[in-house]
């Protein structure tokens, strides 16, 4: 007797007048492409994907597949392979983890119509986290953050007109920031990657491509962070994507400056500071012409002060020591008294220029001051340098300085903070 598969989604599939697994496959990949992600879905995938144990699909996969059929992927056959809920569309959190999720955000949710009033009163909500990003601890902020993004995108087929234009809107801005708290701050690039897709499915709803834009350079960010030099391609098919998008919503010099430095930052990742510094400078420059128009209000994490930041690191990469020196501490003098986070990165970052100058108390004088910054609002991504510049400090292993921030380094609270994060 020949099993029957994953019925539910031959039956969908078929229920659209798809004939074949092909046909299915180039409708998946056509709907990807509408939103921006560039991903081929072949017949093959579609058999697995309709075979009596169907894998769980790729994050980028299941929003083309959601997109496609306008229904969860778990009213498709498939079982989240985290728990034995195979049909709970958005299941209870079973963890302390903030970002333990039961299934791929999705847009758009069956009910009754919402008063227009309710597009501005969760517009407010988004504004509201935006500003408290600043002064509150991740995981705290988090945990609201994501849970109001799902709640929108729940909520966008229950508006019409301009109120649902601008509550998709403001689901793309929680969305994107549940995914950089996600990545930079809890260091979860693959739950990072979930909230990014539903940023870009919520800009899409709302026309918005400078919101696409952001969304898409920031999936760029997680093939860099790798370590795998085979995903030096996908970083720079993100980057590609976020130009493009930036062309067609007419982005300021500011935003192009920041596409500059995050694929400055992936080339720097990948190896390729010749070109990052290149990237750099036509930021710098594009600071230099610009035409004085504002940016969107949710593009609030970059500066002219945050450029250079980007420069020092690249500096600093390149084996340029003393360059990055000067460049890194112009920058923290510049820098907002509530650039908290940016602050430890900029310390990190100058300690490591410090070891390139071989002067390794000078080294430790600033990775303390890190972990002083750290004390006060834990970073993980600031962490992670700290670590990296410890590891770089090892033929001084016997000097006082090295030994006193290994005390620093491994007391109670940092030692129990980088483990949960």
């Amino acid at each position: 007797m020949t099993t029957p598969g994953n019925a539910r989604l031959r039956a969908a599939r078929q229920s659209l007048g798809l004939r074949s697994q092909a046909a299915l496959a180039e409708a998946v990949t056509t709907a990807a492409r509408d939103v921006g992600l560039r991903i081929a879905v072949t017949a093959r995938t579609v058999r697995r994907w309709e075979s009596a144990t169907p894998p769980w699909p790729h994050p980028e996969h299941a929003a083309a597949l959601e997109a496609v059929f306008q229904r969860p992927i778990t009213d498709l056959g498939f079982s989240p392979p985290w728990s034995g809920e195979a049909d709970a569309g958005y299941a209870p959190q079973r963890t302390l983890d903030p970002t333990a999720r039961s299934s791929h955000p999705r847009i758009g949710h069956s009910g009754s119509m919402l008063p227009a009033s309710a597009a501005a009163d969760y517009m407010s909500v988004t504004v509201a986290h935006r500003r408290l990003y600043w002064s509150l601890p991740a995981v705290r902020l988090h945990r609201a953050v994501a849970e109001h993004a799902h709640l929108g995108a729940d909520l966008i087929d229950q508006l019409v007109g301009d109120p649902k234009t601008l509550l998709a809107s403001a689901v793309s801005e929680s969305s994107l920031l549940a995914g950089r708290l996600e990545f930079f701050d809890l260091q979860k690039p693959e739950v990072a990657q979930r909230s990014f897709i539903l940023a870009l499915q919520a800009a899409h709803e709302a026309n918005d491509a400078l919101l696409g834009a952001a969304a898409l350079a920031h999936m760029s960010f997680a093939p860099a962070f790798s370590g795998d030099s085979g995903r030096a391609e996908e970083a720079r098919d993100r980057i590609r994507a976020a130009r493009a998008f930036a062309r067609r919503g007419d982005a300021n010099s500011a935003i192009v400056a920041w596409l500059d430095a995050v694929e400055a930052e992936v080339e720097t990742r990948f190896g390729d500071t010749r070109r990052a510094l290149g990237l750099i400078h036509h930021a710098e420059q594009q600071f230099a012409d610009a035409d004085g128009r504002t940016s969107p209000v949710w593009f609030d994490w970059f500066s002219e002060t945050r450029l250079a930041g980007f420069k020092g690191n690249t500096q600093m990469v390149a084996g340029q020591g003393r360059d990055a020196r000067k460049t890194l501490e112009g920058v923290l003098g510049d820098l907002p008294d509530e650039a908290v986070k940016q602050r430890s990165i900029i310390l990190a970052d100058l300690a490591a220029a410090a070891v390139i100058e071989k002067t390794p108390e000078r080294a430790c004088e600033y990775l303390a001051q890190a972990l002083d910054q750290l004390g006060q609002n834990w970073y993980a991504t600031a962490m992670e340098r700290v670590k990296a510049v410890r590891q770089s400090l090892r033929e001084w292993e016997s000097l006082p300085e090295v030994r006193r921030l290994d005390e620093r380094l491994y007391d109670w609270h940092t030692t129990v903070n980088s483990l949960v994060g």
